[in-house]
């Protein structure tokens, strides 16, 4: 309790990736367990639904910013992603 309170307190209580104040939940990694700071509802949902995947984000960003992947069939179920 006193980690997460001292993370808030050092962040002003905003969240670092959509930058606005909300219930504050500790954002921990899939694989080690290690908490990674404290985040809104919303955004560490978001990462977790991406499986924290850094590439699935980006996916998402692209597409946000109107750049849709088209995969580059390879064979049955092999995709390639463009570069």
């Amino acid at each position: 309790m006193a980690e997460r309170d001292a993370m808030i307190k050092e962040r002003s209580g905003i969240c670092p990736i959509c930058v606005e104040p909300g219930r504050e939940h500790v954002d921990h990694d899939r694989d080690t367990g290690k908490v990674r700071g404290v985040l809104c509802f919303n955004c560490n949902s978001a990462l977790g639904k991406l499986r924290d995947d850094p590439d699935a984000l980006r996916r998402a960003i692209a597409y946000l910013e109107g750049n849709v992947w088209k995969p580059i069939f390879e064979a049955p179920g092999v995709y390639q992603l463009p570069s």
